[in-house]
Parts: C-alpha cells; structure tokens; sequence
C-alpha cells in the first residue's frame, strides 16, 4: 500500500517516461509516433478514397448498361477521374485508332483492345494503390524500431546498474520502463498498419477484378460490333 501512495509512482506516465528517456529513445518514440500518425492519415484518406470509388463504379456501370450510344456515354463522361472511366476511354480510343482506316483488322484490333484496356486497369490499380507501401513498411518496420528503443533501454539499466553497484529496482524500473514504452509505441503504430494493409489491399483486389469484369464485357461488346461489320 505504501507503494501505491507514492507519488514517484506518477514517473510511470507516458509522459513521463518520454521526458526521463535519453535523446537515443526520444528519438525512436517520436519516429514511431509521426509513423503512426502518418499511418492514420493514409488509412483516413484511404478508407474515404476506396469508399468512393467503389460507390461511383456502382453508378457508372448501372449507367453504362442502360446507355443506347456508347460514343455519347462516352463523350459525357470523358472527364470522369473513375478507374471503370479510363478503361472505358482506353478502349474506345484503341476502338477509333483501329477503325479508322478502311481495312480492320478483326483480330489485331480485339489484341489491341484488350491490351489497351488491361494496361489502363494496371494504370489505375497502381495510382489507386501507391500509398499501400507505406502501410507495409511501417507494419513490418515499426516493432523493430520499437524493439531497438528496448535493447538501448535495456542496456541503459545494465549500465545504471554497474554505475550506482546497486541491482534494486530504484535503479533498473526508469530504463526498463522506457525500453517497455518504446515497444508499446512501436507495436501502435505496427498494428493498425498491418489491420489496414489486409483490408485495403482486399478492397484494391476486388477493384481490380471489378475493372477486369468490365473490360471483358466491352471487349465482347466491341468484338461483335467487328462481326457486324461483316
């Protein structure tokens, strides 16, 4: 009982323990905490971005399939930042290029179709994506930072120890402490990271498959235009 009226007992705060540290330890603990709110801001931004999206794919096809001209669809929705928009304008501007002339190609322009289109899909996964690595490095990064904030801590106690010749825990509890807060903060900012990683990156896939399913289906519409022109 004596112990928890003490008021040294306070030294434990988070606070506290990032002022009593060495500026070594400062400096991982406020690594790790800008990580973790560098982390947050992705996922926010992330969360916000992908909701989007996948909302806004949902209007398009509906709207794509009740279309009667494509090339209006098309023309009204050429400044749409959509992914499903800019596979659907790489395939009609391969469409155009490859119809122009007055001899088609059937077959190279369904090649030329469907690789048109799958490049746009890998274009636009990528630039959806380009922020997932961050969540990556900081989940697999952050606990050994953390960690290495620990053995410098730990080394700290051993060193406090041979200084005062003295093992009690007066003397070992501030490093040890410190070395426990920096493994804490490490895995905060290690665990959401990798939460959020898995769920993005499920979320970036089905996108994707989304985009593929649509490609498909206006390759097989634009390929019977061609055996209509026979």
């Amino acid at each position: 009982m004596e112990f928890l009226a003490n008021p040294d007992a306070a030294t434990l705060s988070p606070v506290a323990l990032f002022l009593q540290a060495d500026w070594v330890v400062k400096a991982v603990m406020l690594g790790l905490i800008l990580a973790s709110i560098w982390t947050w801001a992705i996922i926010i931004g992330f969360w916000a971005t992908i909701g989007k999206v996948r909302r806004g794919s949902e209007r398009f096809e509906a709207d794509y399939r009740k279309a009667a001209d494509i090339d209006a669809f098309f023309s009204a929705n050429a400044d749409n930042p959509l992914p499903v928009a800019k596979v659907l304008g790489a395939g009609v501007a391969e469409w155009r290029r490859s119809t122009a002339g007055k001899r088609v190609d059937k077959e190279g322009t369904r090649e030329r179709l469907a690789t048109a289109m799958g490049a746009a899909s890998a274009h636009e996964i990528d630039r959806l994506s380009d922020r997932l690595n961050v969540l990556a490095t900081v989940g697999s990064v952050a606990p050994f930072v953390g960690l290495f904030g620990t053995v410098w801590g730990i080394m700290r106690s051993f060193t406090a120890i041979a200084g005062a010749q003295n093992s009690s825990l007066a003397v070992v509890a501030p490093g040890i402490a410190e070395a426990l807060f920096a493994t804490a903060i490490g895995l905060f900012a290690a665990i959401p990271a990798v939460i959020a990683y898995n769920r993005f990156s499920h979320g970036v896939n089905r996108i994707e498959a989304r985009l593929n399913r649509f490609a498909d289906g206006f390759h097989a519409t634009l390929s019977r235009q061609l055996d209509a022109g026979d």
